[in-house]
């Protein structure tokens, strides 16, 4: 569609709007309000969103939305006309709709769900808002409309202590997103004033110019408040909270040294493909808006200073950052951030793994374990899900979004802390089964380096039964560790650790059942003694270099450690044995797999239409699943009754939300068949 000018794409919105709407039986207003939700959560500007239509005297909505990035309340409106090129979205009109959602959720906040039908979709829009509205820490108001509009997105609100921010979603700004050749829409930030700077002068030679500026910290906060990690894309790693030395310092100069932060603090490196300069009247010259905004290193500057503000209610008139930010060429931005990242010298030290964040490996084994549901394994019931961490901090991160104590209880339960990997772990977990105990035993950098060397562009395909077999393999690495650690040898724990569960791999033929550890969550006592019993013997090797004089930890990285290991007489145990499996595991069960996402989207092909019906009914009377997860299931159920392929977004969700529901009860008639 990026060929499109605005009267082709304006067609084409209208065309397919009400074709879609005969074809669902849906009115056109709401189609229209569920596709330009659906391009916007692609486009990460909403999350979870749920469409439900209610007017009443004085009060309007289309839907509602719970984004976790940014722990928002999110409200729709939608003025759909069929009449895009005749009228136009004035700003009286646009603040009239806005009042309509001020109406709305004072009503809610008053209980209007008693005055509606639970039958209704309504009620369950109302009581989730409801419900929502004491932990939201601002509401965002978005208008959708089919017309250009004339007016502004109006200024911040206030709703009875809360803050409400209001964005125009008008059909020139739906067009830009269609048409931007990007996947989200491009940050343009506009400074009011403009920000006195310094600039290099450019050079034939080069492709960049830099401009050094004081960014006020209060707009800095106010930035990552309305962007969230939209702003940081193309940053190397996740906010690292405030646990470690160097957030803390941050936090506590915020609060109690704010007119030092400037001094203490290394500031932020940012990109732009674009500045607009202005003239300032005592002269020198001044940034007046930037284009394409991205912060590369400072994120967790950054995020400090907004958690700061919002949670610890730190005063920043006081507080100034430095800015480096670097104008470079849309087409070159690729090449040169991750370089930038790199040679920053940042207040905590970003090591080589942190460089391989974005790497398709690991962006699909964290794509696939987010909505991956590992078995009970403690009898309750509860399932729960290992938690990839592609970048440092995103546990952490994703646990101080969920706000209140609840919430967070409730994610570390569904979360647990022993259930968290990171990116240098599975690295260590895949060579040890592999058969490269010695690489392990580098350390976590060179090892996980090895692993990206050797794995180069040949990705495997990262399906589910590719990450239940990986999860498989950390819980057999973990359980070692602790057989290990209980039998008390003293150092070299690591080192055992990782050649015992090598020898059993080579051993075995890596025959050791992954599956049944996937779906018991933990080793067979067969397979627990048979490490207990091989683990003293590896050790002895490890502390018995064979020349004499060699440093065991030098040893323990060299192959011919491997090979001495190699060389242990060692049997395996017969009940070990009996539980082997007939051939080689394999990484994945599923050799053929195209992707997570195309393994979902054929999930969702092969659910009969009738089984989403069902569980949109069941979530209905059990008031079980979010009200916006039974209206998806609805809506997978439609397209596969009329033969019509979902999308990648909307297969993973609707898996998740079909895990969830049998997790919570739901037996559709082909289970029980």
């Amino acid at each position: 569609m990026s060929h499109l000018d605005l009267a082709s794409y304006t067609r084409e919105l209208v065309a397919d709007v009400l074709a879609t709407a005969e074809a669902e039986n849906a009115t056109a207003p709401d189609t229209f309000t569920r596709r330009v939700l659906d391009e916007l959560e692609q486009a990460g500007e909403v999350e979870n969103t749920y469409t439900a239509y209610h007017r009443a005297p004085g009060l309007e909505v289309s839907g509602y939305g719970a984004n976790d990035s940014l722990g928002t309340l999110d409200l729709f409106i939608t003025h759909f006309t069929l009449r895009p090129d005749e009228e136009k979205l004035t700003r009286t009109r646009a603040e009239t709709l806005f009042r309509r959602l001020t109406t709305f959720v004072r009503r809610c906040r008053d209980g209007l769900a008693r005055d509606i039908d639970d039958s209704n979709d309504v009620h369950d829009m109302c009581v989730a808002v409801q419900k929502m509205l004491p932990d939201a820490p601002r509401i965002r108001f978005f208008l959708l409309t089919d017309t250009v509009s004339t007016a502004t997105n109006p200024p911040p609100a206030d709703i009875d202590g809360l803050m409400v921010t209001h964005q125009i979603w008008d059909l020139s700004r739906l067009h830009r997103l269609a048409t931007s050749g990007t996947l989200s829409e491009p940050i343009a930030v506009e400074f009011d004033p403009p920000l006195p700077c310094l600039a290099t002068t450019r050079d034939t030679a080069q492709d960049y110019t830099v401009f050094l500026a004081i960014l006020p910290g209060r707009t800095l906060a106010d930035l990552y408040g309305r962007h969230g990690t939209r702003l940081l894309e193309l940053n190397v790693r996740s906010f690292l909270q405030t646990k470690g030395g160097v957030n803390r310092g941050i936090r506590d100069t915020l609060l109690h040294n704010p007119d030092r932060f400037l001094a203490y603090n290394n500031g932020i490196t940012a990109t732009a493909s674009r500045v607009e300069l202005t003239d300032l009247p005592e002269g020198g010259r001044a940034i007046g808006r930037v284009h394409d905004l991205q912060i590369v290193n400072g994120g967790q500057t950054t995020a400090s200073i907004h958690y700061a503000h919002t949670r610890d209610k730190a005063g920043l008139d006081q507080v100034d950052v430095q800015m480096k930010l670097t104008v470079v060429s849309p087409e070159r931005l690729q090449e040169i951030v991750p370089e930038i990242s790199r040679y920053s010298n940042t207040q905590n030290k970003v090591t080589v793994v942190d460089f391989s964040s974005n790497h398709p490996w690991h962006v699909a084994i964290e794509k696939v374990t987010r909505s991956l549901w590992a078995p009970a394994a403690d009898g309750s019931g509860q399932e729960t899900r290992w938690f990839y961490e592609r970048a440092r901090g995103q546990y952490t991160d994703a646990l101080a979004r969920e706000g209140t104590p609840a919430r967070q209880r409730r994610f570390k339960a569904l979360h647990p802390l022993g259930q968290k990997f990171t990116k240098a772990d599975a690295a260590k977990y895949m060579h040890c089964w592999s058969g490269r105990p010695y690489l392990v035993s580098r350390g976590a950098e060179k090892n996980f380096r090895e692993f990206m060397v050797q794995m180069g562009e040949n990705v495997p395909a990262i399906d589910i039964s590719y990450c239940q077999r990986l999860v498989s393999k950390a819980i057999l690495f973990k359980a070692a560790d602790r057989v290990v650690a209980a039998r008390d040898f003293g150092g070299y724990k690591i080192n055992t650790t990782a050649y015992t569960v090598a020898r059993i791999a080579e051993a075995t033929g890596r025959r050791v059942d992954l599956d049944r550890i996937w779906r018991d969550q933990r080793l067979t006592p067969a397979l627990t003694a048979a490490i207990d019993d091989l683990c003293g013997r590896v050790r002895e090797v490890i502390v018995n270099p064979l020349r004499e004089g060699t440093n065991i930890g030098e040893w323990a990285k060299r192959p011919e450690c491997w090979e001495a290991v190699l060389a242990v007489a060692w049997t395996i145990p017969d009940d070990l044995v009996a539980e082997l499996t007939d051939h080689e595991v394999a990484d994945s069960a599923g050799p053929t797999s195209l992707g997570p996402a195309t393994d979902d989207v054929a999930t969702v092909t092969a659910t009969p239409a009738a089984v989403w019906y069902a569980v949109a009914r069941w979530a209905k009377e059990s008031q079980n699943l979010e009200p916006w997860q039974r209206q998806l299931a609805y809506t997978v159920g439609r397209y596969a009754n009329n033969g019509w392929t979902v999308t990648d977004k909307q297969a993973v969700q609707a898996t998740r939300l079909l895990t969830e529901a049998r997790r919570l009860g739901f037996r559709s008639p082909a289970d029980n068949a």
